[in-house]
């Protein structure tokens, strides 16, 4: 795609053309790279796989991270979401027990994809799936699905960022709902207007979310951001399919992100100095597994 692409001029040649947003995206990608319309949707089912995989892997008993602060809590909130008592429903509680489970892969040195980073990589792959199961998608719905959450977090690593050193954790975990609201929005069917206000919604209502690591570590609070992210997104994703806009448009969201993350001060953007990082509880924590 090309440098300082704004998402208003994908959604517009996407309503020009009738087509959803990824494929004016994967055209993009298949120009700028000159690679094979064929062989980007197979490294994209690739990274599908790797993603499905971490899903399942997730979920299961048993997993630990290597400080032994993460443990079953995935687990734990699926078996409470297919209960049939999640007071957010089923699908809402199974896709925030995915991210969380992908997250656990994630820092028990498992193999993941960064979307757009390790430490946000549950949100996307669990919004997916879950919002294919709930629309009869297959496949190919969730493939497309992916090239249209890349060209979002595309737009955002250009005009913004998704680093947590650079924006805090509104970049990375923000970045990550956003990319997930708008592509759940196109496989549930939505248009790509309904995808932008999606992508809005879920970034601004996570704008200003500083980067906080306890011990330095992407486990607290980090696995259940996750969490909510794909809460987030999902919700987001909603409410653009039942009609409802963003009064202010993506492009301006993340311009605004950018500016909140250029702002913000260092001790809340990964370095572990302040904010939640910095209560005497996680001092604590930090001393027991590291020392004085």
């Amino acid at each position: 795609m090309v440098l300082r692409l704004t998402f208003a001029e994908l959604v517009n040649e996407a309503e020009k053309r009738a087509c959803p947003l990824w494929e004016i995206i994967l055209e993009r990608e298949t120009q700028e790279f000159a690679v094979p319309r064929e062989e980007l949707w197979y490294k994209m089912i690739d990274n599908w796989r790797i993603m499905s995989k971490a899903l399942v892997d997730g979920v299961k008993a048993g997993n630990k991270s290597l400080s032994g602060l993460i443990g079953e809590e995935a687990f734990q909130l699926k078996r409470y979401a297919e209960s049939g008592s999640a007071l957010g429903g089923r699908n809402t509680t199974l896709a925030a027990a995915r991210a969380m489970g992908v997250g656990t892969v994630s820092i028990s040195m498992g193999k993941i994809v960064a979307a757009p980073t390790a430490g946000s990589s549950g949100i996307l792959p669990a919004v997916l799936l879950t919002a294919a199961e709930q629309a009869g998608a297959g496949e190919d719905r969730i493939i497309g699905g992916l090239f249209t959450a890349a060209g979002i977090g595309r737009i955002i690593d250009d005009n913004a960022s998704t680093s947590g050193a650079i924006g805090g954790c509104q970049a990375e975990c923000g970045a990550a709902s956003c990319m997930a609201a708008a592509a759940a929005v196109e496989i549930a069917g939505g248009t790509p207007g309904q995808a932008a206000h999606a992508g809005a919604i879920a970034l601004k209502s996570i704008l200003g979310l500083v980067c906080d690591p306890v011990a330095g570590l992407v486990e607290i609070p980090c696995i259940k951001r996750n969490a909510m992210g794909a809460a987030n997104a999902l919700l987001a994703a909603d409410m653009a399919l039942a009609g409802i806009e963003s009064k202010i448009p993506i492009d301006e969201v993340i311009g605004a992100m950018k500016e909140i993350g250029d702002l913000m001060p260092a001790s809340l953007k990964e370095t572990a100095q302040a904010g939640l990082a910095n209560t005497p509880t996680a001092r604590a924590i930090e001393r027991q597994i590291f020392g004085e």
